[in-house]
């Protein structure tokens, strides 16, 4: 299975569509956004991802109840709140947006997910820690570094691209 991830879009509408026409383009089964879209406008962009999509907040995201209403809208996508345990190609996977440090620093180390995907630092992330895969994908929107990007996991070999907008 191959899972699309991608974290903090900040409103950037341009970036966001090009990575929906790249997730599409990697053919991805699954996408998991880490949160930040920030203002509700930006979801029914995400309606044209041809997989569906679990997000969850971050702490730029403003009106949590029109952003769940506009994720509500459109069938494949889904909006958890603040934390998502995903089951999905074999792998239970923690999602969030990563801005409690503690709690982010608690599910790698109690080794309770196979994969935890983050966002929030806008810095692109791979590495095992006790046998938890940690993905941060950086910053969809560019707005810190200059350098849109997105991530792409394979559930089977345990691979992460990392794929620049």
């Amino acid at each position: 299975m191959r899972i699309g991830i991608l974290s903090d879009t900040h409103d950037n509408l341009q970036v966001v569509d090009a990575a929906i026409r790249q997730l599409n383009s990697e053919r991805v089964d699954l996408t998991l956004h880490a949160g930040d879209y920030v203002s509700p406008f930006v979801i029914p962009r995400f309606a044209d991802l041809q997989s569906p999509m679990i997000g969850v907040l971050g702490n730029n995201d403003g009106d949590h109840h029109l952003l769940s209403a506009r994720f509500a809208e459109h069938e494949h996508l889904d909006l958890r709140g603040g934390f998502a345990a995903v089951t999905a190609g074999g792998m239970t996977i923690g999602l969030l947006h990563g801005d409690d440090r503690e709690l982010l620093q608690a599910l790698i180390g109690r080794k309770a997910f196979d994969v935890v995907v983050h966002g929030h630092t806008h810095q692109t992330e791979v590495r095992t820690l006790g046998g938890t895969l940690v993905v941060n994908p950086g910053e969809a929107c560019g707005y810190l570094t200059g350098r849109p990007t997105i991530a792409v996991l394979d559930t089977v070999t345990r691979d992460v691209e990392l794929l620049s907008l």
